[in-house]
């Protein structure tokens, strides 16, 4: 009962501390896994087509992260995030710079003019075809990295009492593909995989499943005790906690 006792207070410490800054997992570092063994390399991907004098625009880019990483001049970066907190985040790291910056919804409508970039990026954000096609120059480049359908989907049915339908059921390679190319775009590299995923302890589960709710919709803790429970006897009989990531690549190119 005194274990049990433990390792309450300690999921419901992980559950109070289950917030982000910008897109910062840096809390379960040495706790978790994911991604490290993709086949590909979105940022090796990316910088396979920027040169210097290349305008590009990154589309929900969270709290800018992978776009600093980028090192791309910042007269030429443009950047879109509509989640307030992030919002308020890349405008105190991003405009001071010199990056345009600014508040939108990617899936519905991109602030910026008619074919006013050579590449538009978006990691693991919402997009609308018809308007990269309206900002790219001709012959630019649209490159994304997205998740997919299934991901998470062993620990979800592991977590949650009630399993909730897939959030976003077309997100598949062959369906956004498909989507592209009925709006103007040739497809120059798609891939798609499924890889594990792998939790050392329940905590971290807990403080994932609480930053993740469209893909773990009314967990917590309390509601979700007996299933963390197993999960605990999982880590126990086995070291480890898997589940599968979906991902999915796709670089096309505006006809």
């Amino acid at each position: 009962m005194e274990q049990k006792e433990k390792l309450l207070n300690s999921w419901l410490q992980e559950e109070e501390l289950a917030h982000i800054h910008g897109w910062d997992f840096s809390h379960l570092t040495g706790r978790y896994e994911e991604e490290g063994d993709l086949p590909w390399s979105y940022k090796q991907v990316v910088r396979s087509y920027l040169t210097p004098e290349k305008k590009i625009l990154d589309i929900d880019i969270g709290g800018g992260e992978f776009l600093l990483s980028l090192q791309h001049p910042y007269e030429n970066t443009a950047a879109t995030e509509n989640y307030p907190p992030n919002v308020e985040l890349c405008k105190e790291t991003l405009l001071p710079l010199g990056i345009d910056f600014k508040q939108a919804d990617g899936s519905i409508q991109l602030p910026f003019a008619d074919e006013s970039f050579d590449i538009v990026l978006n990691r693991h954000g919402e997009f609308n075809e018809k308007e990269i096609y309206r900002v790219l120059k001709p012959n630019g480049i649209f490159i994304t990295q997205q998740v997919g359908a299934k991901n998470d989907r062993e620990l979800v049915e592991l977590l949650l009492n009630d399993v909730p339908p897939i959030p976003f059921p077309k997100q598949h390679l062959h369906i956004i593909q498909k989507s592209f190319e009925e709006n103007g775009f040739h497809t120059l590299k798609g891939e798609e995989t499924f890889r594990p995923i792998r939790f050392f302890d329940v905590g971290a589960l807990v403080w994932f499943a609480r930053v993740i709710p469209w893909e773990f919709p009314n967990f917590s803790v309390e509601s979700c005790l007996n299933k963390l429970y197993d999960a605990q006897k999982i880590l126990e009989e086995k070291g480890v906690i898997e589940g599968n990531i979906h991902r999915f690549l796709l670089v096309s190119q505006k006809i």
